[in-house]
């Protein structure tokens, strides 16, 4: 996924409204309660692929501090920056330093992102199904295992092995728990995983498997 990713998501966040795609969650109920279950607030976060989703929002409502939200688009993350900045405004507007809020946004792609942080947890709702290459998910998990402290959470939600197999013009892989633990092992272990059926605004049920995957390695070099 590389400019042209980027080109094909800015012109679907340009072009359609936020509550009109597919994958529009109004709460993002699922992934707010499995984050707030392993991770503490006072811990660090990042939502991957995040798009304009209100995780951000839902989190810093519920006393996280430390967010940070990435994707590929420009345009989706304008979308979530103007809609928490509002919020935080409206919440702290005689103490907020507007130029430091507690969330940060990074324009990247997951594959070629340099990650200069760790993260006490790791979200990922519908970007991993994307992809569909070998070389794709060696790369995420490589990245992800860097990215994530020895003892982190990883809470990925992608197409259950029913779901669709292309979304958004695009083909996806489809997973069951047990496939999902197998492609992170062995520095992951499946500490949780149920499957959620979305229904999107236009009636289409879309089976998703979600897991809560932690991470056990201590950080040794990958062979």
């Amino acid at each position: 996924m590389g400019r042209s990713a980027a080109e094909h998501w800015d012109t679907i966040y340009g072009t359609k409204a936020t509550d009109d795609v597919s994958w529009f969650q109004r709460q993002p109920t699922t992934s707010l309660r499995l984050l707030t279950s392993v991770a503490p607030p006072s811990g660090s976060l990042i939502d991957i692929g995040a798009g304009a989703s209100t995780l951000a929002d839902s989190l810093l409502k519920a006393g996280w501090s430390d967010v940070t939200v990435l994707d590929v688009s420009a345009t989706a993350l304008a979308l979530v920056r103007d809609r928490v900045g509002v919020m935080v405004r409206d919440q702290h507007s005689d103490e907020l330093d507007q130029r430091r809020g507690p969330a940060s946004f990074v324009v990247a792609d997951v594959l070629s992102w340099q990650p200069e942080r760790t993260y006490d947890a790791w979200h990922d709702r519908a970007v991993f199904h994307f992809l569909v290459r070998p070389e794709q998910r060696e790369q995420y998990v490589a990245t992800a295992t860097g990215a994530i402290r020895p003892g982190g959470v990883l809470v990925l939600g992608t197409f259950a092995a029913d779901g669709p197999m292309q979304c958004s013009g695009l083909p996806t892989s489809r997973y069951d728990a047990d496939a999902l633990a197998g492609v992170f092992a062995p520095d992951f272990s499946l500490e949780h995983s149920e499957r959620e059926e979305h229904l999107t605004p236009g009636g289409a049920v879309q089976p998703f498997t979600w897991a809560v995957l932690r991470h056990t390695s201590q950080g040794a070099p990958r062979c």
